[in-house]
């Protein structure tokens, strides 16, 4: 089942009160990549204005610096150059991981009476309580990639995440594929048993490799949580793979930063290249280690699409477009907890290889000089990728 349904209309109570307006772009109709420009990392805001027509202040607040790169290289300066093309005043703060610091941010704009917060949760209850709150106040909400079970957000944007796990369970059957493995040992080592989307994914590579293990081909022999860390992933997988005597064919990492840590070990006992490793997020170390061969394949979600539609949600909260919303999101998603269905905007991700990794540079989202530098610069070369 995947994560989108039919469009339905929200029926929660908070939700209506405190949405005043909405209009948004679809995926489809948006430019393929946001400029790199805008403010730098670290947990401080960031201001904005430029020469659009609307006027008004916006909360955001990243996750974290370490689960993956991309909340501080991509997500922000994308979201900060779409607000500050539309002339709105950006609070962009990152939570490092603390979920009372992510309380403390969530206050802190709501008492400065920002017109729209938008989230990524470091868990539901704490950004359950943050969307709460910001609820009770009138002011609309948007949860930005995460999904906030509970948390009543007017709005949801993010990727097609059981579609993001679908590719890395076909990805690493084409993996084991181009090895002649018909029969194979897998594990999982999934993300952060907190994190809805960490659920999702799962969804999806257990679907896309349904076939193989009904039918006796594959065998799962480990699933364990990595939680979106590269020593907690890099130990788990260590396990597994004493406690199957070396008797592991691939690996579902659920994300790059996972896969790194898996690697190393993998590189330690001169094993790298020879189990495959799936990953996601299409990070520099993910994109490095497909070069090298340590990493069969990556999930690649254009960050620059997605933070450009959130932006766009919340400029239409606040300049109070309403004429196309209904007609331009894409669907809903359930919100398990409170059975009822969230207006979401979704994009479709991409399977990355050697083959098609142009693409993420051609975007925008990786810098093919950081990628291709020193001893990657000839495996760039050989691959067809960069400049």
């Amino acid at each position: 089942m995947r994560q989108m349904t039919g469009r339905k209309a929200m029926t929660k109570g908070a939700r209506t009160a405190a949405l005043a307006a909405v209009g948004v772009l679809a995926f489809g109709t948006l430019a393929a990549c946001g400029d790199d420009g805008g403010s730098g990392s670290g947990s401080g805001g960031s201001g904005g204005g430029g020469g659009g027509e609307a006027s008004g202040k916006v909360g955001v607040i990243l996750p974290d610096a370490t689960t993956s790169p991309r909340w501080e290289t991509q997500d922000r300066p994308s979201l900060q150059a779409a607000f500050d093309e539309a002339g709105i005043e950006a609070d962009i703060q990152n939570a490092q991981g603390d979920v009372d610091q992510f309380g403390r941010i969530c206050d802190g704009m709501i008492n400065d009476q920002v017109n729209v917060i938008m989230i990524t949760n470091l868990d539901s209850d704490s950004g359950k309580a943050c969307l709460s709150k910001a609820a009770d106040a009138g002011i609309p909400s948007i949860d930005y990639d995460r999904l906030t079970l509970g948390g009543g957000a007017s709005y949801y944007v993010s990727f097609d995440n059981v579609r993001v796990g679908e590719l890395m369970g076909e990805g690493l059957i084409s993996c084991l594929d181009a090895e002649d493995k018909a029969q194979a040992n897998i594990v999982y080592i999934n993300g952060l048993a907190a994190d809805n989307n960490a659920s999702l994914f799962k969804q999806g590579y257990e679907q896309g490799l349904a076939d193989k293990i009904d039918s006796g081909d594959y065998t799962l022999v480990g699933d364990q949580a990595g939680d979106w860390d590269a020593t907690v992933a890099g130990n788990a997988f260590e396990q597994l793979l004493t406690a199957n005597q070396g008797k592991i064919d691939g690996v579902v990492s659920a994300n790059d930063t996972m896969a790194g840590g898996i690697i190393a070990r993998l590189r330690a006992q001169n094993l790298n290249g020879q189990i495959p490793v799936t990953g996601q997020d299409a990070s520099v170390e993910g994109l490095q280690n497909i070069l090298r061969g340590d990493q069969c394949m990556t999930v690649y979600k254009n960050t620059n699409l997605e933070a450009e539609t959130a932006a766009k949600v919340a400029i239409a909260l606040i300049t109070g477009s309403t004429d196309d919303a209904d007609a331009l999101v894409t669907g809903t998603v359930p919100d398990t907890e409170t059975g009822e269905d969230v207006q979401s905007i979704l994009a479709e991700p991409v399977s990355v290889t050697t083959e098609n990794m142009q693409q993420v540079f051609d975007d925008g989202s990786a810098d093919p000089a950081e990628v291709c530098s020193g001893d990657l610069a000839q495996l760039c070369e050989e691959a067809g990728v960069g400049g």
